[in-house]
């Protein structure tokens, strides 16, 4: 029988990857380590872990009950890393992820920019924001600006005919 693949992603076994840190038996060495095994935790419903690896400063609201009934109802599709740092000799970190599920029969993605911070020399979270939309920037040049090609003219003389 083949060993449980670890839900962050990482392509390890869960035994080999998040479950040590969910466990307590080892501590995450990078932000982005941490931030696989919180969404691990929230695909295994591991509250303890979720609410211990919380920044203390940054509990306070935290709904356990709420916080399990949702992770137990979703469906975790997967994790992706946009970006990360974070790394074992620094004391702040940031890890941009996408984590998507589905609730009620309908996909979603949480896209978020998780914000990471060194508690008695262990990686905690503090907070994420929502990552929206990028802002779409084109690349179109007027008819009376310089043309792109670099000839002088107007782009309307130029390449623009």
């Amino acid at each position: 029988m083949a060993a449980e693949k670890c839900p962050c992603g990482s392509g390890l076994a869960y035994a080999k990857c998040c479950e040590p840190l969910i466990s307590g038996a080892l501590q995450a060495d990078t932000a982005e380590r941490l931030m696989r095994s919180r969404y691990t935790a929230y695909t295994k419903a591991a509250m303890d872990y979720l609410f211990a690896t919380t920044h203390p400063d940054h509990r306070q609201g935290y709904d356990h009950e709420g916080t399990r009934k949702w992770a137990e109802n979703a469906a975790w599709l997967g994790l992706e890393i946009v970006s990360s740092r974070g790394g074992n000799d620094d004391t702040l970190g940031e890890v941009e992820f996408i984590a998507r599920f589905s609730e009620d029969g309908v996909e979603a993605a949480h896209h978020e920019l998780g914000k990471f911070k060194k508690h008695d020399g262990r990686w905690a979270f503090t907070e994420g924001k929502m990552v929206g939309a990028k802002p779409i920037i084109s690349n179109k040049t007027g008819r009376n600006e310089p043309c792109p090609c670099g000839s002088g003219s107007k782009y309307k003389k130029c390449c623009g005919k």
